[in-house]
C-alpha cells in the first residue's frame, strides 16, 4: 500500500527577522496510508459540506483562529463550538503518525549563526529520516512513500527539490540512500488552492505543536487532541518531535 507524507509549517523559516512572540520555525509531517487518508478526507469534507455547504473551503489554522475569510462564520459561538467538536473528532479518530521538527531561532543563531544550513532543509531531512524509521516497522505493507509539500515559490521549491535529490543520492546521518530508495520516495509541490486535506491536517496540527514547544506548561487543548499520535518507538520514547539546536 502507498503511504503519504504531508508536510506544512508554522512560523517563518527565515533567520533575519525574529518575531519575539513566536521565535520558532516548525515543520510538521503527517504519515498516513492511502486508505486511512481517504477516511480523513471524507471526514473533513463532511464538515465542510455541513457548515459551508461546499467542499471548496480550505482549513487554514491562522484563518480559523482569527475567524477570518470563510471562518467569519465562527463568530457565531454555537457554530464555532459545533465546528471545533466535529473537527477534533475527525483529527482524534483518524489513523496517522505525526513527525515534527522545531527550531528555536535565537538559540540556533547563537550556536550556528545566520549563514548556516537552511532550517527548512534541516526539518525536512529529520522528518523524512523518522518517517523511514516508522515505515521500517511495517515495510512489508508499504509499496511507496509520496511526499506532498505546499508550494512556497519557484526559487524555494527548486532549492528544496535539489536538497531532496541529494538526500536520495547520499542518505542521511542515520538512513542510507539504499533504505530511502527501497520506499520509492517521490516529492510533489502543490498549491494551497488545490485543497489537499492532508496538507490542511498538517497545518492544523503544526501550530499547537509549536505552542507546546514554546510554552509546554501552558494549557493547550488542541495539542491534547492528537498528542498520542506523535511517533514513538517500541519503548515509548518520543521519536516524532525534535527541537533544534
Amino acid at each position: 500500500m502507498k503511504y503519504n507524507l504531508f508536510i506544512d509549517e508554522s512560523g517563518d523559516h527565515g533567520l533575519n527577522n525574529l518575531n519575539p512572540n513566536f521565535p520558532l520555525f516548525l515543520l510538521c509531517g503527517i504519515v498516513i496510508s492511502d486508505d486511512q487518508y481517504e477516511m480523513l478526507r471524507l471526514g473533513f469534507n463532511s464538515i465542510k459540506r455541513e457548515i459551508w455547504n461546499s467542499e471548496g473551503v480550505i482549513f487554514h489554522s491562522r484563518d480559523i483562529r482569527k475567524c477570518e475569510r470563510e471562518f467569519k462564520y465562527l463568530f457565531d459561538l454555537r457554530l464555532k463550538e459545533q465546528f471545533y467538536n466535529e473537527l477534533d473528532l475527525v483529527i482524534a479518530r483518524s489513523d496517522y503518525v505525526i513527525i515534527s521538527s522545531a527550531i528555536k531561532k535565537e538559540e540556533y543563531i547563537k550556536k550556528y549563526g545566520k549563514l548556516s544550513d537552511d532550517v527548512y532543509e534541516i526539518g525536512l531531512s529529520f522528518i523524512i529520516e523518522r518517517a523511514i524509521f516508522f515505515l521500517d516497522n511495517i515495510k512489508d505493507q508499504v509499496s511507496a512513500l509520496n511526499i506532498v509539500i505546499e508550494k512556497r515559490g519557484k526559487k524555494e521549491d527548486k532549492k528544496l527539490d535539489e536538497h531532496f535529490q541529494r538526500l536520495l543520492a547520499r542518505g542521511t546521518g542515520y538512513v542510507s540512500a539504499q533504505r530511502l530508495k527501497y520506499y520509492k520516495l517521490n516529492i510533489q509541490f502543490v498549491a494551497k488552492k488545490e485543497n489537499i486535506n492532508g496538507l490542511q491536517l498538517a497545518d492544523l496540527i503544526a501550530y499547537p505543536i509549536a505552542r507546546y514547544v514554546l510554552e509546554p506548561e501552558r494549557v493547550n487543548p488542541a495539542f491534547e487532541v492528537f498528542k498520542d499520535k506523535i511517533y514513538r518507538g517500541k519503548q515509548g520514547k518520543v521519536y516524532g518531535l525534535k527541537v533544534f539546536p
